[in-house]
């Protein structure tokens, strides 16, 4: 019984912190001149930081990331990615973004996507807490909200189907340029 409970309280912790962690927004926003500089991981409440940030700052038009860990609500990274493309914004990688995940998807929305030497994008699965995304068929639902989101922003679903493989959701794949270039996600170098 003691071992149950201690189960049960592990289990209830373990969950805590995860709702925790995407109840405050996981970025840091900073506004210089034309363009927003974010950092940090995208949560639920990220994409109302950031529209008060366009909205308080019209001069804007680039989107800079620098240093994106991933998303914990890829319904909220798709938001913001779609404000990003209706508003006409670029995105931005510096000499020292390095962008994972979920960022990758934001980045991908930009009208213009901009990317300095040193600059790194990496990609993997994602798992719903029971299975990798890789493992799920071609044709499950699974697939739809991310599927439709990444063909939304480069034509064709072809870059979501190899995020899929490129790495299991526990590790990482560094995209080569290459890559890149196959799957369309820059408009220029």
């Amino acid at each position: 019984m003691i071992r149950l409970f201690a189960a049960l309280a592990l289990l209830l912790a373990v969950a805590a912190c995860g709702t925790f962690e995407n109840a405050r927004d996981g970025t840091r926003m900073q506004v210089q001149g034309p363009y927003l500089l974010i950092s940090g991981t995208i949560t639920s409440p990220t994409p109302a930081t950031f529209a008060r940030h366009l909205a308080e700052n019209p001069r804007i038009d680039t989107v800079v990331l620098g240093r994106i860990d991933g998303s914990i609500d890829a319904a909220a990274t798709h938001r913001m990615g779609r404000r990003i493309r209706a508003m006409g914004l670029a995105t931005e990688l510096r000499a020292n973004s390095v962008v994972d995940s979920g960022g990758v998807e934001l980045f991908i929305a930009g009208t213009e996507r901009r990317m300095a030497p040193g600059a790194v994008l990496r990609v993997h699965s994602w798992r719903n807490g029971y299975r990798e995304g890789s493992s799920y068929p071609r044709a499950a639902a699974a697939h739809q909200m991310t599927r439709r989101y990444v063909t939304e922003m480069l034509g064709s679903d072809a870059f979501y189907w190899f995020t899929l493989q490129a790495a299991p959701s526990d590790e990482i794949h560094e995209m080569t340029a290459a890559e890149m270039r196959r799957y369309g996600l820059l408009t220029r170098p």
